[in-house]
């Protein structure tokens, strides 16, 4: 086979997939764990997805730097893959081919539990900072105004007068200088003095008997003049700056561990997904070609385009353990290899069935069709 697509015609780089002697058990129970470990596989890879696809939220500005984050055991993904080796501490091979599965697939569901919990809580911490500085930095007509406005800005611990923060658009603002002092009776002459302007609207304060505050209002309304609800607190503004103070620092302090473990459970998690794609194989080969235990896995890496003339040259060689693979239409039709392809983790559909045991891995984690 190497000789075929490798040296000859160049289709693929191979290597060995070393599976160990694993325990075979009973044809039953292999019939039943094929299609048991069909469902683990999906699950796995959907939850290996999931943990490289957070860790790149997470890493935000530096998502570019993904990649070189997603290791498996200490190595780049196709590294772990080419030079794969069964982990017998974590999947002892004494143990049953259905306890190696069931192992798995507590490993992977409480990193799936684990990572639910930890994404909603950063994420609710990120959208709260978020919407924190948004209301410093947005429009005047939703901003947080505290850190525009000072205390000499107002009239403070009077009986009868207060100050008003009015937002006017700028194409408005010498209408409002003309007009403000006559929007109701008893405004102060000349108490309106401009605070702060954006892009599309400027900041004014006003000051008047606080008898006529609803009817300036009013009036304000009708000519576009946006009053804003504020009162000048000073334990309150000091109290809001410290809060989105407190959720910056609190997102810098979850950053650090948040990746780490991501980082840890990526490298456990598509590690159990390898050992899995391993147990189907072994599984797959012992229903295929029977007792005693005698197969050689490969790990095919096909080169650009090449994918149809390999087919052929698989077929061609291998066409003979299994003639129904060719009446069921998997064997040369350009179609069934374009499926095989495009569809990843599909054990044995019709387009997928051939006359050796076939998986597809696809390790790009950043791929979102798969």
């Amino acid at each position: 086979m190497n000789n075929l697509t490798s040296k000859q015609h160049e289709l693929s780089q191979n290597y060995k997939f070393h599976i160990p002697d694993l325990k075979v058990g009973t044809l039953d129970q292999l019939v039943g764990l094929s299609d048991d470990l069909g469902k683990l596989d999906s699950f796995v890879d959907q939850v290996t997805h999931k943990v490289a696809q957070y860790l790149g939220d997470v890493l935000e500005d530096t998502k570019d730097k993904l990649h070189e984050n997603l290791m498996a055991n200490n190595m780049d993904l196709p590294s772990y893959l080419t030079k794969f080796n069964w982990d017998m501490a974590k999947y002892p091979v004494k143990q049953s081919l259905r306890n190696i599965a069931d192992i798995i697939s507590k490993q992977v569901s409480q990193i799936d539990v684990d990572l639910k919990s930890k994404s909603t809580a950063y994420n609710n911490l990120k959208s709260n900072l978020l919407n924190m500085e948004k209301k410093q930095s947005g429009s005047l007509l939703t901003r947080n105004l505290g850190d525009l406005v000072k205390k000499e800005h107002f009239i403070l611990d009077s009986e009868y007068l207060t100050t008003l923060l009015v937002v006017v658009p700028k194409l408005a603002m010498q209408d409002w200088n003309i007009t403000y002092e006559r929007l109701s009776n008893m405004i102060v002459p000349r108490s309106s003095q401009i605070i702060h302007q954006d892009n599309d609207y400027a900041l004014f304060t006003v000051t008047l008997f606080k008898k006529v505050v609803d009817e300036f209002k009013t009036h304000a309304r009708e000519k576009k003049f946006v009053v804003r609800e504020f009162t000048y607190n000073e334990e309150e503004l000091a109290a809001g700056k410290t809060e989105v103070a407190k959720l910056a620092t609190d997102k810098k302090k979850q950053f650090g561990p948040l990746v780490r473990w991501l980082k840890v459970n990526f490298s456990e998690c598509f590690c159990a997904w390898i050992h899995v794609k391993a147990l189907r194989v072994f599984v797959e080969s012992v229903l295929r070609y029977g007792l005693p235990v005698n197969f050689q896995a490969m790990l095919l890496h096909p080169h650009k385009k090449s994918m149809k003339r390999l087919r052929d040259v698989l077929n061609q060689l291998y066409g003979h353990l299994d003639s129904s693979a060719q009446q069921q239409g998997g064997g040369n039709s350009a179609s069934a290899a374009t499926d095989a392809v495009d569809i990843p983790g599909l054990g044995f559909g019709q387009a997928d069935y051939y006359p050796y045991v076939y998986y597809k891995m696809n390790i790009d984690m950043l791929d979102s069709k798969v």
